[in-house]
């Protein structure tokens, strides 16, 4: 048998979440057989094909992406304030948890905006009004007056992207200038002149910034406020043209984002249509499927497959419409918290979430979604570091793990015997010849490896003795609301220096079944197959 040094990778999910990366060093076809034990005496037998030929998707290598927002402490959702200093305008840019949080992923991409960017005013060039922060106003949109960003943050900000290596993009206030109508309907031109400044202050200081964004959920309905098709993509074109002369002598401009809006088929086809060929680099949208943050039903949903697959059409949706109208734009997820109003506590910033998350992130690569960003890495119910602490939340490790494990490549699978089994397969981060995947199940789980299109070459795996790398994830005490990720049975935790733990995984005996403890989460790794779909 030829060693051909290219690993394979599969994570697994379904309703006891497991997230499983096969390797295996077998050239050609193999199967991935699933004994999933729903019971004390009951076991269900699923079987998972990986396309050997087919490449459906391809993310970015920075696909994992998480938000900083402006919300002030007094930012309340149902009696409870949340955000506590974790705003762009508070944050402690110097608490070492934060840096290294950001540091591990080499790079973090992080989006800088949310629903108070279009009340920001930046304080530069010619603007004469005063800088004053946001303060609570519950007459007015989103229930604050409008703020301000010194310079002086901004170059602060910068220093913490700078020495953390993070990816920039930064949402532009797109209300600035306009008429705001008794209907919540905007009229009138963007007034661009301060986020010209702004953009021309960031370029002559040396701030790299991978992507510019066009205003916060302002597509079809609105969310507060919103604006005509017609206006926005005359706007978006206006946007086009500054970054174009600011940036006319580097070698790339920074990408041009919008809407980041809700998915609304009509609207997001006619902007692009309107704003024409090479104008808009990406195309972003929210996700925020499970309901409100106090929902009574957000656990029930987390748990339920059938509930988070309905998030599909969204994808599909977005795909066909950049085919058939964008294909120069991309798709990106601009922002997700899954429960909007701040999320859950104990539940969005808990263990239990990782269902979700993982499962968003393996259904977003299938539909060839180049980046996703998480609400939030701080601040709110639904950070990956706690708002007070900064402490990693369990979110925070799923992250990580995908980042560092799951490549860029994204494989067709087909998986059966179980409505509880979704299974999403990449190649490998660092190898050409590669497969990750993701699975998950209720119980205990057994795993083979598999490949759709040749069923009768399939590969005894056992014949030679190899070992392979697990990563099993549990909450302590096995508590789905648990703030506390177990890794192979140990705490995941800072080190008393404040460095982000070593994720460290355990060797296995690859002639052995593959298990997985029910309600848990699992990446594991078994060294190479060579696919035709990971070598080009």
């Amino acid at each position: 048998m030829e060693h051909l040094g290219s690993p394979v990778r599969l994570w697994i999910w379904a309703l006891a979440y497991l997230v499983v990366m096969l390797w295996s060093h077998h050239r050609g076809t193999g199967i991935a057989l699933c004994e999933v034990k729903r019971g004390f005496n009951k076991t269900v037998i699923a079987k998972v094909w990986v396309d050997k030929e087919i490449r459906i998707g391809e993310t970015d290598e920075d696909f994992i992406c998480a938000t900083l927002d402006w919300w002030p402490p007094n930012k309340c959702d149902y009696g409870t304030c949340s955000w506590g200093n974790a705003s762009l305008l508070n944050l402690d840019l110097e608490n070492p948890l934060l840096a290294n949080a950001v540091k591990a992923f080499n790079p973090l991409k992080i989006r800088l905006g949310g629903t108070l960017q279009d009340k920001v005013i930046y304080h530069v060039g010619h603007l004469k009004q005063p800088c004053h922060p946001f303060v609570k106003n519950a007459s007015l949109m989103f229930g604050f007056t409008d703020g301000c960003l010194p310079m002086s943050r901004w170059d602060a900000l910068n220093h913490l992207f700078n020495k953390t290596g993070a990816v920039v993009a930064f949402g532009l206030n797109a209300l600035n200038g306009r008429k705001m109508m008794s209907n919540r309907v905007v009229e009138g031109p963007w007034d661009s002149s301060n986020a010209r400044d702004f953009i021309q202050y960031t370029v002559d200081h040396g701030y790299k910034i991978n992507a510019w964004e066009f205003g916060n959920e302002l597509s079809g309905s609105g969310v507060g406020t919103s604006i005509s098709c017609k206006q926005y993509a005359a706007d978006v074109i206006q946007l086009d043209k500054i970054l174009k002369e600011i940036y006319k002598d580097f070698q790339k401009k920074p990408l041009l984002v919008a809407p980041d809006g809700f998915f609304e088929a009509d609207w997001f086809k006619e902007v692009i249509r309107q704003t024409g060929p090479n104008v808009l680099d990406v195309v972003t949208h929210h996700i925020y499927n499970l309901g409100a943050g106090v929902d009574e039903h957000l656990v029930e949903k987390i748990l339920d497959p059938s509930y988070l697959s309905r998030e599909a059409s969204t994808f599909k949706s977005l795909k066909a419409i950049l085919q058939e109208y964008g294909p120069w734009s991309s798709a990106w997820v601009g922002e997700a918290g899954g429960a909007y109003n701040s999320g859950h506590h104990l539940v969005t910033n808990a263990f239990i979430f990782s269902f979700w998350y993982l499962d968003q992130l393996g259904m977003a690569s299938t539909y060839n979604t180049k980046s996703y960003c998480r609400q939030s890495l701080i601040g709110g119910n639904y950070g990956l570091l706690n708002t007070t602490t900064y402490v990693p939340n369990p979110d925070y490790y799923s992250a990580l793990l995908w980042h560092r494990l799951m490549g860029k490549r994204v494989l067709s699978t087909i998986s059966k015997g179980t409505e509880y089994l979704h299974a999403y397969a990449h190649c490998t981060k660092n190898a050409l010849s590669t497969i990750s995947g993701i699975f998950t199940e209720e119980m205990d789980t057994v795993l083979k490896f598999s490949n759709a299109k040749d069923l009768k070459n399939l590969i005894a795996s056992r014949r030679n003795k190899r070992s392979r790398l697990e990563y099993h994830l549990t909450a302590k005490d096995g508590n789905l609301h648990s703030q506390t990720m177990l890794l192979n049975g140990k705490v995941l935790d800072v080190t008393p220096e404040g460095e982000i733990p070593s994720l460290e995984p355990v060797t296995v005996d690859a002639n052995k079944r593959i298990s997985v403890a029910p309600l848990s989460i699992a990446f594991v790794s078994l060294p190479d197959v060579q696919l035709p779909a990971c070598s080009s």
